[in-house]
């Protein structure tokens, strides 16, 4: 840990974990470090301490550097994408890499933190035109069903599966709760129209209902956030763009942890930026919100 995030959770100061993967292979280089900065002092805005979390040069980073943060968000840095299954041979091998939310979920708990922010959930991908069903369901899921940390986020990825996946999540005995609608979000989408079991409208209810929570259970909460509604993509561009993106992964014939990156490439590049200003506006929304509950909680 930083001395800095040392410090805090020692003090039982609130702290807020933000992942490095959307840094590193979510956003191009220069925006990147921007909204890495724009993160963290959104989270210190709001009364909270932030801990980027990395892996560099074999070792787990809780709490980043203004030069390790650079290095990460650097177009040259060759970042691997570490799930929660890549993290014990990337610190075996000495090498380097950017947390998803599974391996951030368990370094940040592992640490001591309660809290994390983040843009979206991973979840149950849909099926290419024409198949079945692709049994590829995000690791993150599995985490959060034995991970106690509140995870912030827009919904999950409307690229996903978004009713498979929040069934899921209830057979994981992950709570969901929606903040300040009935509907759950779905990510550049304000509403995915499917409800969210339950609703919460302030800080200190989402605290009460995760402290009560973990009194009973050692599985995670999702707090779901939906994406400020000035930033909301056109639901007919997004319509549209994911229909041709799963034409594209499937004519490429993209499989496993490689489908999601093709998938919001494709967004980004014919949205003409569109998706990339919601991505952006939800994940400094998340954080905010995300660093209000952790004050609370550490009350």
């Amino acid at each position: 840990m930083s001395a800095e995030v040392a410090d805090a959770l020692a003090a039982g100061t609130a702290v807020v974990a933000l992942e490095s993967t959307l840094l590193a292979h979510g956003l191009p280089p220069g925006r990147n470090l921007e909204v890495a900065r724009r993160l963290e002092q959104t989270v210190r805005d709001a009364g909270a301490v932030p801990a980027t979390i990395a892996v560099l040069d074999g070792r787990p980073l809780v709490g980043l550097s203004p030069a390790q943060l650079e290095r990460v968000c650097s177009p040259d840095a060759e970042l691997d994408k570490l799930s929660l299954r890549d993290l014990g041979p990337t610190l075996a091998q000495g090498r380097s890499g950017a947390t998803t939310v599974a391996s951030t979920a368990v370094l940040a708990h592992t640490a001591g933190i309660g809290v994390f922010a983040t843009g979206g959930l991973g979840g149950v991908h849909l099926p290419p035109p024409g198949a079945a069903c692709t049994w590829d369901v995000s690791a993150d899921l599995g985490v959060l069903g034995r991970t106690p940390i509140l995870v912030v986020c827009s919904g999950m990825k409307s690229i996903l599966d978004i009713p498979a996946t929040l069934e899921v999540l209830e057979t994981r005995s992950v709570p969901v709760l929606g903040y300040g609608v009935d509907e759950f979000p779905a990510f550049y989408l304000r509403s995915s129209g499917l409800p969210v079991p339950h609703r919460v409208d302030d800080p200190a209810a989402v605290a009460a209902a995760v402290a009560a929570h973990r009194h009973f259970a050692d599985s995670g909460v999702v707090l779901a956030n939906p994406v400020p509604a000035e930033s909301e993509m056109d639901k007919d561009l997004h319509d549209r763009l994911l229909a041709e993106g799963l034409e594209l992964v499937a004519e490429r014939r993209v499989h496993g942890s490689d489908v999601t990156p093709v998938l919001l490439e494709h967004f980004h590049t014919a949205s003409g930026g569109a998706s990339l200003d919601a991505n952006e506006a939800l994940v400094l929304a998340n954080a905010a919100l995300a660093a209000r509950v952790a004050v609370e909680l550490a009350r």
